[in-house]
């Protein structure tokens, strides 16, 4: 493969056409020739390594292909699995804090002490990371963007390992409340880091399944978290301890996640060009494979139509509201798991151990709509699957009798098939959203959804509910029943926009143009450009 067209921007979807020269490329519209942008610099970091090959042929066999998937797949997905699973636990370690003495009033005895919340204080202590979260989550998408994406994420990692295991010296809700709020600024890098990643190295045809791997690592963690939580609330009610559990708890996942920054600080690279991992003719050959993708590997220069247009596109309200609606449930239900289970009619230390269970149905139902996914195709359609099942876990929660504690702890578990959807969303964000900026841009939208619908959910678990909570399971049914029809809108819009993307590509005038794929063009403005559904 060769490369000497030089790098340029496309402002609209249109036929281009370019001379045996190697001119300014000239986009044609109803008869009119207009000059593209025509700085070299706008085009995505893979073109000036093309430059540079000077006529060298770049041969990818699919022997080639396969071996390479299998290097990067070593290398990267390990830790990516292991830290985002850990992002869970680090978030929902109060939730087992909380019935491990955390809510206890403060005082000399240390195995009885807390930090003495009352009234409505856990459930703003809850919301509290997603206040962080949704203050830095634009800001840290542009960081991804202009900062080396390796770097800045492991940084990132280490920070909000450091701050967690902070929490072990907080004394009053005030100090818990700054706590979680820098939380929640230093964890706001890793969802969109990750998803940046995801297509940086990975085909569209591999962005589900590997997307859902590692989110599904926060099934993982719900069982890691609820044996160590359990094995060292036993563990200091047998021995004693100087320090109380829930203290320990938190010592050990920050300084767990702080260890794994650094690890990830060594082994993840900022792109394919500065990989150590990689031969330089691998890294050439990493950035070929994902040609189809039409995306590139990144591009630090900020273009403002692209933002405008991502505020204009449908697709990227659609990710926002869903993100949002189906949120509210996941911030009740992953600040108050804990309690809900205890309301089941179990002891507190029982709920550590029981909750554990929810987590292994959350890893098989990700893994294997993800698989499903990108085998058959149709991606949000067969994520819907997991969502159905999780409105039927609510239901047999509110349904069952107290009595019925198996029942309704069977229905908890079944919840946990709920983040299918969210997964699959944050997929399409790395296959069906191109151009950099807008990919942040939209990344960012989707994530501040995801907060805001976090802030909301703890506050519809009120103290006078419970041990029910009524109310709030009433509405996490609503919630999840109005993403379905959001699910069902993203599946359709896509249809119609391949359908008429297939349409100008059929046009007797339409010229691809040599190296489009590297040119850093949105999704709508390629034509070339083909949704994942």
């Amino acid at each position: 493969m060769t490369d000497s067209t030089p790098p340029v921007d496309m402002e609209k979807d249109a036929a281009i056409s370019n001379d045996a020269s190697h001119s300014p490329p000239i986009m044609m519209k109803k008869g009119v020739a207009t000059k593209l942008l025509e700085h070299s610099h706008d085009a995505d970091a893979a073109m000036k390594a093309f430059e540079g090959m000077h006529g060298q042929v770049v041969e990818l066999t699919e022997e080639k292909s396969k071996a390479l998937l299998r290097k990067i797949d070593m290398h990267l997905m390990p830790i990516m699995c292991i830290v985002y699973g850990l992002n869970y636990l680090d978030k929902t370690t109060l939730s087992y804090a909380s019935v491990m003495g955390l809510k206890l009033p403060h005082s000399d005895n240390k195995l009885k002490s807390g930090i003495n919340l009352v009234g409505d204080q856990y459930q703003w202590l809850g919301s509290m990371f997603y206040f962080g979260y949704i203050a830095w989550e634009y800001p840290t998408t542009r960081l991804l963007q202009r900062l080396p994406l390796g770097k800045y994420s492991g940084f990132n990692v280490f920070m909000w390992g450091t701050v967690l295991a902070c929490f072990a010296a907080v004394e009053n809700n005030a100090g818990a409340i700054a706590v979680r709020f820098f939380l929640g600024v230093f964890e706001s890098a890793v969802t969109p880091g990750f998803t940046l990643l995801t297509s940086q190295w990975y085909t569209k045809k591999e962005q589900g399944s590997r997307t859902a791997i590692w989110f599904s690592f926060n099934g993982w963690a719900q069982i890691f978290g609820g044996l160590v939580a359990y094995g060292i609330s036993v563990g200091c009610r047998k021995s004693g301890t100087e320090i109380e559990p829930w203290k320990i708890v938190f010592l050990f996942t920050g300084l767990l996640t702080a260890s794994l920054g650094l690890l990830f600080l060594w082994i993840i690279p900022d792109n394919q060009f500065n990989c150590r991992w990689l031969s330089k003719e691998e890294q050439i050959l990493a950035v070929e494979r994902i040609r189809m993708n039409g995306q590139g590997v990144g591009n630090k220069h900020f273009k403002m139509y692209q933002l405008k247009e991502a505020l204009l596109d449908p697709l990227s309200w659609a990710f926002f509201f869903y993100a949002l609606i189906a949120d509210i449930p996941n911030g009740g239900i992953s600040n108050f798991f804990s309690q809900l289970i205890v309301g089941f009619g179990y002891t507190a230390e029982e709920s550590l151990l029981y909750g554990t269970p929810g987590g292994a149905v959350e890893v098989v139902v990700l893994i294997a709509c993800g698989w499903a996914g990108d085998r058959y195709g149709y991606r949000v359609l067969i994520s819907m699957i997991g969502l159905c099942i999780a409105i039927l876990g609510m239901v047999l929660i509110v349904a069952l009798p107290l009595s019925s504690n198996s029942g309704r702890l069977a229905g908890y578990y079944l919840t946990q098939a709920s983040p299918t959807p969210f997964v699959a969303l944050l997929s399409l964000i790395s296959s069906n959203v191109a151009g950099y900026t807008k990919k942040t841009t939209v990344a960012a939208m989707f994530l501040i959804g995801y907060c805001v619908g976090n802030i909301i959910g703890p506050q519809t678990f009120r103290p006078g509910d419970a041990p029910r909570y009524v109310p709030a399971e009433v509405t996490i049914i609503v919630c999840w029943s109005v993403c379905l029809g959001i699910l069902a809108f993203i599946h359709f819009y896509c249809v119609w926009q391949n359908k008429k993307k297939a349409q100008i590509r059929a046009s007797p005038e339409y010229i691809k143009l040599e190296n489009q794929e590297w040119l850093d063009l949105t999704d709508r403005e390629n034509p070339e450009f083909v949704y994942t559904l």
